[in-house]
């Protein structure tokens, strides 16, 4: 089973070439075929011909090459680009950097830690997310300190 985080989960089976990474190294595959199911996706891949094949993949995060991906419109971002950002709320507290995203169903939570604490904060532009800039590397938000 693949988990996918695209959206819809099935387009992951639209790029011909997966980039596996695992243990510091990446490596291209084939995808030859796939399908959808409730559980996740289900890959044939180039090279993987038995059980224990497919087992030694498991935990392996799966990339594609970003010139393929769609281009966004305004005020979307993709996931990868917002790792590591700088979070700060109105105020100038710094909450930290974006560790990672996840979606609670209704939308994207970021994960900000600073060191000491963990914050989740949900990622719904001009509610909570007030400004994302890449190039400065900043996300400001809406979110009291001591929540």
């Amino acid at each position: 089973m693949v988990a996918s985080f695209c959206e819809p989960p099935g387009r992951l089976l639209d790029f011909p070439t997966w980039w596996l990474r695992r243990d510091g190294g990446v490596q291209a595959v084939k995808l030859l075929r796939g399908s959808v199911s409730t559980k996740g996706l289900i890959a044939d891949i180039e090279g993987i011909i038995d059980r224990d094949a497919a087992a030694a993949l498991k935990g392996v995060e799966i990339a594609v090459d970003r010139k393929l991906l769609p281009a966004l419109r305004k005020q979307q971002y993709y996931w990868a680009d917002l790792e590591g950002l700088q979070v700060l709320n109105q105020d100038g507290v710094d909450f930290g950097r974006v560790d990672h995203l996840f979606s609670n169903g209704a939308h994207p939570i970021l994960v900000v830690r600073d060191g000491e604490r963990e914050r989740l904060i949900p990622f719904v532009m001009d509610q909570h997310v007030l400004s994302v800039d890449l190039d400065a590397g900043r996300i400001q938000v809406d979110w009291d300190a001591d929540f």
